[in-house]
């Protein structure tokens, strides 16, 4: 019986493979004709890798040898690469494209002292920063973060409220301040291949020092830096917090007038007294600022606002000695005006992660300052 069934299942086998070759050698060459009535059966699909496409902005400021803007450059003068490959750039602009600007300021008791110099700022905001074709929103910070004002032209409006600003409480999240900042400035029109869009500005004006905010600095500097953001800031009380602090560092006395310098200053920079502290204390600002987008978690205590302003190639103008706080927002609207953008579309690296930029100009004796670079994160699988 055994020995039937196993005679059975391999006759089975047999007439299977058969019909089967059969049918193979009468298969027509060539593409088979549709059916009436059966449905056609489509080929699969072949597999895509998209990478995101983003338009990097970079403002870009050239001072001659003695610290003067530079304002006689074309856009063949400028060499951009992004990861070391070179860049076709988009677009270029002198100083003429509107701006959308954010004005973080600091109200915490700790500066109630300096209050009544910020509230005399509301003109020279609208006038030297803002410009005619501007617009400008205000946040407020100290124990919490509030909009105190949204996105208007309206020079009066913000002149106003600046006017009226109250001291509030002993709180200082300046981190979660700028986040706001940065968020209410990515909805604004931003750069196109088509159009240039709005240039986005974030100015705050604190003391260096956050305190409580749950925002990180290096996250809200790599959302900055995808959005297009040019952060500067104002010390409005550096030379208060210095004088109330035991000095850990005094820069050796020079025996040069004050306001001179006595050796020449580092190769690519411009000499200012906080370039000088700089050099003396051995603060590498742009690897700080590198660092910090790349480490967006990670805790910073030490000169955040000098690493923001960095990062993101902006400024920072402490007011010490004889700098008032008016004195520095000017010296901010100059820049601003005075300032070259280029853009372009990164092309012959999409790799995620950091991404350094570099602009070179084809004159000597020249220094130029842009923004070191952007971070990607990696696309979601």
């Amino acid at each position: 019986m055994k020995h039937s069934i196993n005679s059975y299942v391999v006759s089975a086998a047999f007439l299977l493979l058969c019909g089967f070759l059969a049918r193979a050698q009468e298969a027509p060459e060539g593409p088979i004709e549709p059916q009436p009535g059966v449905p056609v059966q489509k080929a699969p699909r072949p597999s895509t890798i998209t990478l995101r496409s983003i338009l990097v902005n970079t403002p870009v400021t050239v001072r001659d040898a003695k610290g003067g803007m530079v304002h006689n450059l074309d856009q063949k003068d400028f060499h951009i690469t992004d990861n070391g490959v070179e860049q076709k750039i988009s677009h270029f602009d002198l100083g003429s494209e509107p701006m959308s600007i954010v004005l973080v300021v600091e109200t915490s008791r700790r500066v109630t002292t300096i209050l009544p110099q910020i509230r005399r700022t509301g003109t020279l905001l609208t006038e030297t920063v803002m410009g005619p074709e501007g617009e400008a929103a205000i946040v407020i910070f100290n124990d919490s973060v509030d909009k105190l004002q949204d996105f208007t032209s309206n020079a009066d409006e913000i002149e106003t409220n600046i006017t009226r600003l109250k001291e509030g409480t002993d709180g200082v999240r300046l981190y979660d301040a700028m986040k706001l900042g940065v968020e209410m400035l990515s909805g604004r029109p931003g750069a196109t291949a088509a159009k240039p869009g709005r240039r986005r500005v974030l100015l705050v004006l604190a003391e260096a020092e956050d305190k409580g905010s749950d925002a990180k600095l290096g996250e809200v500097l790599r959302q900055a830096q995808l959005e297009n953001v040019t952060i500067y800031s104002v010390g409005i009380s550096s030379t208060r917090a210095a004088l109330s602090k035991k000095q850990e560092y005094k820069r050796p006395v020079e025996p040069t007038p004050e306001g001179t310098f006595g050796q020449p200053p580092a190769p690519g920079t411009v000499q200012t007294p906080i370039s000088e502290d700089n050099r003396y204390t051995g603060i590498d600002l742009m690897s700080l600022a590198v660092w910090a987008v790349t480490h967006a978690k990670a805790q910073i205590t030490e000169n955040p606002l000098e690493i923001a302003t960095t990062a993101t190639g902006g400024a920072h103008l402490a007011t010490w000695k004889n700098q008032t706080i008016e004195k520095a927002i000017d010296e901010v609207g100059g820049e601003l005006h005075s300032q070259y953008t280029l853009s372009y579309t990164p092309v012959g690296t999409d790799a995620s992660g950091y991404h350094e930029i570099k602009v070179v100009v084809d004159r000597k004796d020249l220094t130029v300052r842009a923004r070191p670079g952007y971070y990607l994160e990696a696309p979601a699988s």
